[in-house]
């Protein structure tokens, strides 16, 4: 059975499926040029988000782990950011006008 992201995940427990919550999505779409243009602050803060539950295993943190849930996500979507802005891509040079 395949499952997709907000499906119940669990363990299979000699005869009965035991579920024990959603199963997160196993993909984070690709930020860089040539595969996304026009990359928003949005799209790199849920690619964080997205990592953050992956790693963590929470979709939504419980009230005692919000501050240090949140923190993550900000750290990683700064560290992406970083990355995207920093990357040196193989791409033609820009013309210049009257070349």
């Amino acid at each position: 059975m395949t499952r997709g992201c907000g499906d119940a995940a669990g363990r299979w427990n000699g005869g009965a499926w035991m579920a024990y919550g959603p199963v997160m999505c196993r993909s984070i779409k690709t930020l860089r040029e040539p595969y996304a243009s026009d990359v928003t602050d949005e799209d790199v803060r849920a690619a964080a988000l997205q990592y953050v539950r992956k790693i963590s295993g929470f979709r939504a943190p419980s009230a005692r782990n919000a501050e240090v849930f949140d923190r993550a996500v900000e750290t990683v979507a700064a560290a992406t950011q970083a990355l995207l802005d920093e990357l040196h891509l193989n791409r033609p040079a820009a013309r210049q006008p009257g070349a």
